[in-house]
């Protein structure tokens, strides 16, 4: 999301201009001569930028307003910028120009769920929560996020002047915005109440943090802007607690409402019962798997965890050599000169056994196992080196509806890589595999019900535990709960890793029939995909296949001339 200006304020916050602008905009979604966004895709573009200065909010008191006011507000406009989608003639485009014309509605139908359904301004604290110290591995933050956060991950220190004085304005946001969140959250979602507490007090944590990193150098203002931020992070902390005895409703959103959100929103072409189903049966299939891979194991010595420092930066970077060398050598997809670089900068390092989460305890066994997933962090460097040639698709989507690409393609190349001969050398590697597919599969299902409220947050959790192979799914690490937390924020976003492979298995399947045995390449199966941008699997199957049975049954009526 990007950083509010102040013009975009002054425009939103005259509500006399306002009522002018949406007036000018609907005469002129009428005429054909005095409206370029009719038939053209130019029009779409500009939409594109106007659509994204509108859902930007403006400033109230210098942080971002969330109020009812502004929402309802906001809301009422919305259906002007999507009247102006609607009315653009898309005859003679081609599949691609309709796509991006397919992500517009998409991210405005995001904002109408928002604004209806999810509300985590209202209902969600962790919403507020302002510092983030890592980079996402996703195209934008996992979850629902303010509009001015603070991505101290960006920061060097000592800073310079320049950044220092950047730093200094993104504090100041804080204390202004946690002290509108008091009037804004009034929301009775007790779990999502409960689980933000920590993301705010982590954030207290994380303040202190950039104290100790600013250390003597800090100048007066950076140490007043921090100590405003500290205090007031520390006070909102304090009343979400004691707001908390008053919290006892409901925090999923319903299946009818997460069914409308999936096809609607993010474009995946399930039900909430769909997708019950294909989770109920990746996680059988995982656990069968493992056993039969187990038994074919017996007799072979088992791996051992790495066991010290030197051990793992050894293996950990053998592992990442072997990886690349594995993909060029097998010409299974194109790997940029820059894949060795990105992915050795993400192993991170030793971690003790005791403190070893679930992932970290695979890697510290099979440390190629997480390098598949890592996928992530080429499709990230291709967005900064390669970007699309359209604006719609260069930067983040909104909402996280790039879900089942990104997470959809990081976890199905775990099994494609294995199937593809990666672990030939290592048979027990492929057991690791199936307990991160087992794993996948458990908490997506717990986040499943959660929505569905037929569990809490905690049943959820514990579902995800017992499901969850050799017990390496720990209740007693961060990780469980930061999981669960963030998919019962964001609906659809536990389930896509899952239905996202799924999809993406599918569309190979599908691909390869199209093109033919003696024609069809996996290197350029990856390589269209790639090109196509992280979108939903849904729209890159339209755009590569050309057929459109999926995107008519979500999108009734969108072929229609308008």
């Amino acid at each position: 999301m990007h950083k509010n200006t102040n013009d975009q304020y002054k425009f939103l916050r005259g509500l006399k201009w306002a009522v002018v602008f949406v007036a000018i905009v609907t005469l002129g979604a009428c005429s054909d001569n005095d409206n370029k966004e009719v038939g053209s895709y130019d029009g779409l573009i500009a939409l594109f930028s106007d659509w994204r200065k509108f859902e930007e909010p403006p400033l109230l008191d210098g942080a971002p307003d969330y109020t009812a006011a502004r929402f309802a507000a906001a809301h009422a406009e919305l259906k002007d910028y999507q009247a102006r989608l609607t009315a653009i003639d898309r005859n003679g485009w081609s599949i691609e120009q309709q796509v991006d014309w397919h992500l517009l509605r998409a991210e405005m139908n995001g904002f109408d769920f928002n604004h209806r359904v999810l509300k985590p301004w209202v209902r969600d604290p962790a919403f507020y929560q302002s510092v983030w110290t890592m980079e996402s591995d996703t195209p934008s933050h996992e979850g629902p996020t303010h509009h001015a956060i603070l991505e101290l991950w960006t920061y060097e220190f000592p800073l310079t002047e320049a950044a220092e004085t950047q730093l200094i304005g993104e504090l100041q946001v804080i204390p202004p915005l946690l002290q509108q969140a008091r009037g804004n959250l009034t929301g009775n979602a007790r779990d999502l109440w409960i689980a933000g507490i920590r993301n705010i007090n982590d954030q207290r944590s994380d303040l202190d943090g950039i104290v100790a990193s600013a250390g003597e150098d800090a100048s007066e203002d950076l140490t007043q802007a921090l100590q405003a931020a500290k205090d007031a992070t520390s006070s909102f902390a304090a009343w979400l607690e004691e707001q908390a005895p008053s919290k006892t409703g409901p925090s999923g959103v319903g299946k009818e409402n997460y069914t409308w959100y999936l096809r609607n929103v993010h474009y995946v072409p399930l039900s909430w019962d769909e997708e019950a189903t294909l989770l109920k049966r990746e996680l059988d299939r995982a656990w069968a798997s493992l056993r039969l891979e187990e038994h074919r194991n017996r007799d072979i010595p088992p791996l051992i965890s790495i066991a010290s420092e030197e051990e793992y930066d050894r293996r950990a970077n053998e592992s990442v050599t072997k990886y690349i060398e594995f993909l060029r050598e097998q010409d299974i997809l194109p790997v940029a000169d820059y894949y060795d670089e990105v992915l050795r900068e993400r192993i991170g390092s030793f971690v003790p056994a005791e403190t070893r989460n679930f992932f970290w305890t695979a890697v510290h066994f099979e440390p190629t196992t997480l390098w598949t997933h890592f996928y992530h962090w080429f499709d990230l460097a291709r967005i900064k080196r390669e970007p699309h040639p359209s604006p719609i698709r260069r930067g983040p989507l909104l909402y996280n509806i790039w879900d089942s690409r990104a997470e959809g393609m990081a976890t199905g190349v775990e099994e494609m890589m294995m199937l593809s001969g990666l672990y030939d050398d290592n048979p027990h590697a492929r057991e690791i595999v199936y307990i991160m597919l087992a794993q996948r599969s458990a908490r997506g299902l717990g986040s499943l019900y959660a929505h569905a409220n037929e569990y809490s947050m905690q049943e959820a959790a514990e579902f995800h535990v017992r499901w969850t192979p050799r017990g390496w799914m720990r209740e007693d690490l961060d990780l469980l709960a930061f999981e669960q937390h963030l998919y019962l924020r964001q609906p659809g976003y536990g389930t896509s890793y899952v239905t996202g492979k799924y999809l993406i298995e599918r569309l190979l399947a599908e691909r390869s029939r199209q093109i033919g045995d003696a024609d069809f390449r996996l290197y350029d199966f990856y390589k269209e995909i790639d090109a196509v941008g992280v979108i939903p699997v849904s729209l890159i199957r339209w755009q590569l296949t050309g057929m459109d049975d999926e995107i008519r049954a979500l999108c009734e009526g969108c072929f229609a001339v308008p």
